[in-house]
Formats: C-alpha cells, structure tokens, sequence
C-alpha cells in the first residue's frame, strides 16, 4: 500500500508499506547487482549508512549463483543477510545492453550468456519465477527497453508487447502468490521513448491494471536530460497519483532534484558507486576528483558537512594516496561516502517536503552544486 502524506506541486512525499517494511518516498535504492555493491560494501554497510532498498537483478542472478540455489538458501535476503526490502529489476535492461546476443520473439527474449555463451530463454512467466525464487519484495515486469534515437512504429509495436508481456506477468505472480501465500508485489514499466504520445497511451493501458507501482523506463539511455525531464512531465499525470512512480535507472543529485519536482518517488543509479570507484565523489558543494594533484597534502575530508565515516575518519590526502597505491580501500571509502551522501540527500528532501520548503531547498542545492572539480 501507497500512502501520500502530501504534495508540493507534482512532488509528492510518501510511505510504501511492504512485508519487508515501509519505505519513506522520495527514495534512492542501491544496486547490488549479483547481491552486492561494487566496491566491497556489504548489506551490514549499507544498514550503517541507513539504506532503505537494495536492488537486485534477476539476469546476473539467474545466471549465477542460480535463483534456484539462492531459493535453497531460504531467498535473496538471507543470502546476502538484508532485512529491509529488496526490489529485483527484470533482466528487461539486457534486452537493450546484449542488443548482438539476444532475439526478441513474441513469447519472451532468447539470450547468450555473456559468462559462458549459453543459450537462455527468459519470457514473462520465467522473469516472475525467478523473481519468485530470488523472494525479493517487488518484482518488476519483463519489458523490452528500446534504444535511443528508434523509429517510431518500432517503438509502438515494442510498447504494445511489453503491455502483453505485463499481462502474463501479472497473471504469473497472482498464481505464485496465491499458491504460496506470499506478498510479493509487481511493478509495471511505461516505456514509449521520448514519443509523448506513446508514452501517455501507455500510462492509460497499465493504469488500469491496478499494479503495486509503476515505473518510467526507457530514459537516460542517450536523451538529452531536457528531454527527459519533458517527457516525464507529458506522461506523470496519466500514471496513477496513489501508487509510487520509479524512474528507472536515474540519476545525478541533480536528477533526482529535478525529478522530485515532476512526481518521480523511486531512484536507482550505479552512478554512486561507479563514480566513487574512480574517485569522483559527490559533496555539497560539487563533485571532486580525488584523483587530483591538488589533494596530495588536503588535510581535509571530502566533505566538511558530511557525517559519513569516511568523512569523519580520512583526509583527501589519504584517500589520494589510496587510489595512486592501487589500494581497494580507495574505492571501498569513497563508494562509502558517495552512497551515504545520496541516502543524506533524499533524507533532506523528504524533510524538505515534510516542511513545505521543497522548492526552495532544491534551488539552494542546485546552486550549491555548480562547483565541479
């Protein structure tokens, strides 16, 4: 269940209620691809830096360890020792990033393993049981992710499948959750490109579903981030207001800022982490790379205003030290801090909202935020 406490504009301030908790919305989510993050971070970090929902992919995990043998283990959460909920995304992305080693045919996606080259088939039915499997709290639907630019009557016969495919899908975990009484929840995908008019089509079909959620996907795929932001403008009302709206694959603080204000409640992005494993760290005064030489002898932290462990015990100077030394401490601290600072910001966007001030507070940060190293 989808609670609003309340609105400011488009941006809305919410709490989803699942088995594994309640989410506080706005929310950005962790990606732990294979049951991880990059960077050596652990479940028991991501509870230090108060870490509301992990997300898995059901691709890697299926292909190994096997979400039969993590289903041994009693689920995704007690294999990698998470309490809170787990959101799975669908293997539907690597139908678009293994474009040379896959077939899409109407009954689902013909795969080669990019580990080994084996041949994988993976439809509706298959994604909702290895979700089942994997016991994650949300499972997304099977869609197919379109690249960037794409010829239009493309792009529809693409959405229209997807809609079929989340059909199947939605009928597959009604079965699953009935015959076991269980609670895991689906979320449907709006795809449509930046075809305002597919897109808003779209919204209409799977509104009437009456999913769990709904996500936007299809975007940061190669659109210009105006782009972006106008589509999700064209298509925000015509998704249903009291369930939660996840913007797939996104973003930058600055996107998450702009994106609140347009109606978006769910975030996830391997950016933090990426980044941090190449040394570029996000502040509250503009992103740093740590790599410089300028940080040889910065007795200081990354960020005055961070309350991060890393902030709080390691200077600029040993943290560039770590990463000309080739020390894997290097990445595990900055990735530390750089997911911290995202959990911290969507903190004080909630607060924002709580308070009224969410316009304001976005201003001031976007302000703050020019400063690039």
């Amino acid at each position: 269940m989808y609670k609003l406490i309340k609105t400011q504009g488009h941006a809305k301030r919410g709490e989803f209620y699942t088995h594994h908790g309640i989410i506080q919305t706005p929310v950005f989510m962790k990606v732990a691809t294979c049951g991880a993050i990059k960077g050596a971070l652990s479940a028991l970090d991501l509870e230090k830096i108060k870490c509301q929902v992990v997300l898995c992919n059901t691709y890697h995990l299926h292909l190994r360890p096997g979400d039969e043998l993590i289903n041994e283990f009693g689920g995704i959460h007690k294999f990698i020792n998470w309490h809170g909920p787990i959101l799975t995304d669908s293997g539907g992305f690597q139908v678009l990033s293994l474009a040379k080693m896959r077939r899409i045919k109407e009954e689902g996606v013909y795969f080669s393993s990019h580990i080994d080259g084996r041949k994988i088939f993976m439809g509706p039915e298959e994604s909702v049981q290895i979700q089942f499997n994997l016991g994650s709290t949300i499972a997304m639907a099977l869609d197919e992710c379109p690249p960037y630019p794409c010829d239009k009557t493309y792009m529809q016969n693409s959405v229209e499948r997807t809609v079929r495919w989340l059909k199947r899908c939605k009928n597959k975990i009604s079965q699953l959750n009935s015959e076991h009484n269980k609670k895991q929840l689906l979320f449907g995908i709006n795809q449509g490109g930046t075809f305002a008019d597919i897109r808003i089509e779209n919204a209409k079909i799977i509104s009437d579903l009456d999913l769990d959620g709904y996500a936007i996907g299809g975007l940061a795929v190669g659109e210009t981030h105006q782009q972006m932001y106008e589509t999700i403008e064209k298509v925000i009302d015509f998704l249903p207001q009291n369930k939660p709206t996840y913007l797939m694959g996104v973003g930058t603080p600055e996107n998450i800022l702009e994106c609140v204000e347009r109606g978006v409640d769910f975030f996830d992005c391997v950016l933090p982490a990426r980044n941090g494993r190449h040394a570029h760290v996000y502040t509250n005064f503009g992103k740093l790379n740590l790599n410089n030489a300028k940080y040889i002898k910065d007795e200081n932290p990354i960020d005055s205003k961070c309350e991060c462990e890393t902030c709080k015990n390691f200077s600029r100077s040993y943290i560039h030290h770590l990463f000309k030394a080739r020390e894997m401490l290097a990445m595990r601290l900055c990735v530390l801090h750089n997911l911290y600072f995202f959990n911290n910001m969507t903190q004080e966007i909630r607060n924002a909202l709580d308070n009224g001030n969410f316009i304001e507070y976005k201003r001031k940060k976007l302000e703050d935020f020019k400063n690039q190293d």
